[in-house]
């Protein structure tokens, strides 16, 4: 599930960089020369060119994230499902250490107290 939650962000990151290419070139006279990264090569091609293959390429990540999204939903689901079957239940540790901490501190500061009369 950790993967498929890294996979999901670094698509969206990308989306979102396609669609500020698109923003970027959309006013631009279709004409102009733009320059488009190909497997690691820089080509030289017009806005024409390049917006529909930058459009094209922004709506095949959507379709991939929604697909990631339904497999994510199925892992979920398939480990709601194993944990009711074993009757595994999940605790929460967090909480815990964190109050074993603050007693160990209260413990270690080690406050001295003059006598009462002094």
């Amino acid at each position: 599930m950790n993967n498929i939650y890294s996979k999901i962000t670094e698509l969206e990151m990308e989306a979102s960089e396609h669609s500020l290419v698109i923003n970027a070139i959309q006013p631009l006279d279709p004409a102009r020369r733009c320059y488009r990264m190909i497997g690691g090569v820089l080509v030289e091609r017009t806005i024409k060119e390049v917006l529909p293959a930058v459009q094209q390429n922004k709506e095949g990540i959507e379709v991939v994230i929604a697909r990631l999204n339904e497999a994510l939903e199925r892992k979920k689901k398939e480990l709601t499902d194993f944990e009711s079957k074993y009757k595994i239940r999940i605790r929460k540790n967090d909480g815990e250490s964190m109050d074993d901490n603050s007693k160990k501190e209260g413990s270690t500061q080690g406050v001295l107290v003059g006598p009462a009369n002094a």
